[in-house]
């Protein structure tokens, strides 16, 4: 079997279930409005496609609306302040990340999610003395699925693209990691519309759960030789 020397996750579904903050935001925005709450499934599903899918689905208005930036900043200014109430690990990621350290293993992020709201829910978990890389928009002239991104994370823990696994819950995050070279893996269990979406991204793995990704993950990763272990990521 083929080994390979790091891992690179996707945020927001993927590693860190953010889900429920973001439900409980959207739902006081829209009691701010008079209006009653949306049933969670239904922001769950839209989580991954950012701010300006929530607002849309919130308020039923397109981004041409004359009131769509102005709600879209004030859930952003909720979000920001309440980033992490309910948010966790997805279960049996704390074991995967345990274990990339006792083995010299270097692991990151690699998000669509600005660094403002990256930077501020890692240190709200006590995760930002512990990533070695994270890359946000902020930090890239092209975000995924373009694979511009995942090389520069790669990078800088100095890992080769074919070396290092990439983990995702949408099907940009699988198209950037085939475009850069590098094994995939979908995480079925994350933010997608249908259960069984994830297999048609033609990943190289796909998982139902995260345990199951936390066992995948220590089957499929070994130190690699003569290679320094990075320092954890500055900010």
């Amino acid at each position: 079997m083929i080994k390979y020397h790091g891992v690179l996750f996707d945020l927001d579904g993927t590693l860190i279930d953010t889900a429920e903050d973001f439900i409980l935001c959207l739902n006081d925005l829209r009691s701010e409005y008079g209006l009653s709450p949306l049933p969670a499934n239904e922001i769950r599903k839209v989580v991954s496609d950012g701010a300006r899918a929530m607002i849309k689905l919130a308020f039923n208005i397109e981004e041409s609306d004359r009131n769509f930036e102005e709600r879209k900043l004030q859930f952003l200014d909720l979000y920001l302040n309440n980033i992490a109430r309910k948010s966790r690990l997805f279960s049996g990621l704390e074991c995967t990340i345990n274990w990339c350290e006792a083995n010299a293993i270097p692991w990151g992020i690699v998000t669509n999610k600005p660094r403002l709201y990256s930077e501020a829910l890692l240190r709200a978990l006590d995760l930002h003395t512990r990533i070695n890389t994270l890359v946000c928009p902020d930090d890239v002239t092209n975000t995924k699925p373009d694979p511009e991104p995942l090389l520069k994370a790669c990078d800088e823990i100095n890992i080769s693209t074919n070396q290092c696994l990439y983990v995702g819950d949408h099907a940009r995050d699988i198209e950037a990691g085939k475009r850069a070279n590098m094994p995939t893996i979908a995480a079925a269990y994350g933010y997608v519309h249908h259960s069984d979406e994830a297999q048609s991204w033609q990943a190289d793995w796909c998982v139902t759960t995260s345990d199951e990704l936390n066992t995948l993950l220590q089957t499929l990763l070994t130190p690699q030789s003569g290679n320094s272990f990075p320092q954890a990521a500055k900010f």
